[in-house]
């Protein structure tokens, strides 16, 4: 497949940070391709690369060396604004920790991703709804963070992400804070996701309940993809 058919196209990517010691190698040539509607998770321990993989992805960081494609466009040719603005337009992330304003309510933490992005008043409310609708918690729009389980917060992230309609999505340890069966409920409302919204979602997860849920597991070792699975 060429670069326009592919959500995520990564070729030869390498992270090198430099340090007083030694240079630190996180990623030593990845190569992955994740197309529109597939879930995928990237698995691995500790330390193993997934994080930096993830933020190169997601425009957060840059790679040292190799190129990296999402729909089409090269991240690696784009400026700080450019890949600002991207973010804001294209992606969506998810957190183990939530992250969630715990001023806000459920709503108002979706809706405030369209406020940064600039949508239009009208528009944000109906697509903050829409999303909570979406996920299941369209009766929980007004409560804020500490009034909802860990699952539920999983939840309004998980709307956020989607709230500015984007053509990717990447989590990072997302289930890690959830119990076993709520863990279970948000890795099928990520595969149901990925499907009705042709989002491409690639899952960093050290999580074995991943490979039930997922249409392919990439295995991360020492910064480099050392074989695929399906899930």
């Amino acid at each position: 497949m060429n670069n326009d058919s592919l959500a995520i196209h990564v070729q030869d990517v390498k992270r090198i940070y430099q340090s007083a010691a030694a240079p630190v190698v996180a990623l030593k040539g990845v190569n992955l391709a994740v197309a529109s509607g597939q879930f995928v998770a990237l698995k691995g321990r500790s330390g193993s690369g997934k994080t930096t993989l993830l933020n190169c992805i997601g425009g957060l960081d840059r790679p040292t060396e190799g190129a990296i494609f999402v729909n089409g466009r090269a991240l690696h040719n784009m400026d700080d604004q450019a890949l600002t603005l991207w973010r804001q337009q294209e992606v969506g992330f998810i957190f183990q920790n939530f992250g969630l304003l715990p001023t806000l309510s459920a709503f108002e933490n979706v809706e405030l991703m369209l406020r940064i992005a600039r949508f239009p008043r009208r528009q944000r409310k109906d697509q903050a709804m829409h999303y909570l609708e979406q996920v299941g918690l369209s009766k929980w729009a007004d409560h804020r963070p500490y009034e909802m389980s860990g699952g539920q917060q999983q939840r309004v992230a998980i709307a956020r992400a989607l709230a500015n309609q984007p053509k990717i999505i990447l989590a990072d340890e997302a289930t890690g804070e959830l119990d076993f069966e709520t863990a279970h409920e948000i890795l099928q409302l990520f595969r149901t996701v990925a499907k009705e919204n042709s989002i491409a979602i690639l899952l960093a997860s050290h999580d074995n309940l991943v490979a039930e849920y997922v249409d392919q597991v990439l295995n991360l070792q020492d910064g480099q993809i050392i074989d695929l699975a399906p899930g």
